[in-house]
Parts: C-alpha cells; structure tokens; sequence
C-alpha cells in the first residue's frame, strides 16, 4: 500500500518505438498479496499470466484483459510475495503528439485517464511484462512526492471482492484521474 501512495507525482517515461513519452502518475491501486480476494495471486493462486507479481519487486507486470487492453502494473513485495500496484492514470508531459496518435485523438485529459488508456498512450504491451522499471524502454523517474492533503484514499475501481478497502490512491482534483472522481 505504501508503494501505490508513494508512486504518486513520480514520472512514468517510455521510450517505445524510439520517441520519449512520459507522465506524471496521479492515480494507483494497491494489490496486496494472497489475501486479498481482488488480486490476481488471491490464495497464492499461480498462473503463466501472473508470474511475474512472484518476482522481484520493480518488474513490470502487465496483462491483457477484455480481451483487448494492456493493463500495467509494479511489482512491490519481496520475491515470492505476490503484491503489486496498478498504475491508474498518469497526466502526460511529454510526447503529448504520439499519445494522441496512440489514443485516436481523445481530449488531452483523457489520453492516460484509466489504466489501459495509460498503457495505450505509452505503448506498453505484454512484450513489457517483467521488464525492471529502472531503463529503458520503459522506467520510473524520481517526481514531486504527493503529500497527505493532496492524496486521496478510496474504494478500487471496478472491484466486486475486497471492494470496501481503500486502495485506491489519487491526486485530490486532478483532471487526468479516472472515474469516479472523488474528494
């Protein structure tokens, strides 16, 4: 949980494709291992497709779901512990062009307003999944930290089983965060 809060205001920077993408992450989840009924790895539950929340913390796990978006996700616990932080919504500072090539043309605010709008406006696809987040092509750069006041906690989006946890972290009235917004 500590990771999803201190990820917020650090910088999310791909270089997919030879061009430089980057934003500034404002909204996280929180997946917190085997206990936790909404985790991929609920009950230790291991799958090809969830391998890489096993491995060591700073991987990028990233699935496919609905059967056509990209989800990205950062390995946070020791190995063997299968705990990670969906990256939610970022607001885009660089390579703003190609992001609204990779997303159609949307609104700039709703170019990685959701986490398979993230991964869309960035390039991240499965070929990513377990890339260490610390060089390129994909990699997390040190941001202005989100202090207390301008964070807010609350339920996970889109989350039936451990729906009433507040895992969910964002930047108080960012205008790139997903649905809903709240606080």
């Amino acid at each position: 949980m500590a990771v999803a809060k201190d990820l917020l205001g650090h910088r999310l920077v791909s270089v997919v494709g030879g061009r430089r993408c980057a934003v500034r992450l404002v909204e996280t989840e929180a997946y917190v291992g085997p206990a936790d009924p909404a985790s991929h790895a609920y009950r230790w539950r291991r799958t090809r497709r969830n391998a890489v929340m096993y491995g060591p913390p700073g991987s990028l796990y990233v699935y496919f779901t609905y059967g056509m978006h990209w989800c990205a996700n950062v390995v946070t616990e020791r190995e063997g512990f299968p705990a990670a932080v969906l990256l939610r919504a970022g607001e885009p500072l660089e390579g703003l062009e190609l992001m609204r090539r990779r997303r159609g043309g949307v609104r700039d605010a709703e170019l990685a307003s959701g986490p398979a709008k993230l991964a869309q406006a960035l390039g991240i696809t499965g070929r990513l999944d377990g890339h260490p987040l610390v060089a390129p092509p994909l990699w997390v750069e040190v941001g202005e930290p989100v202090g207390p006041r301008d964070r807010v906690a609350s339920r996970r989006v889109g989350v039936r089983r451990g729906a009433r946890r507040l895992l969910r972290f964002f930047v108080r009235g960012d205008p790139h965060v997903s649905r809903p917004r709240r606080g």
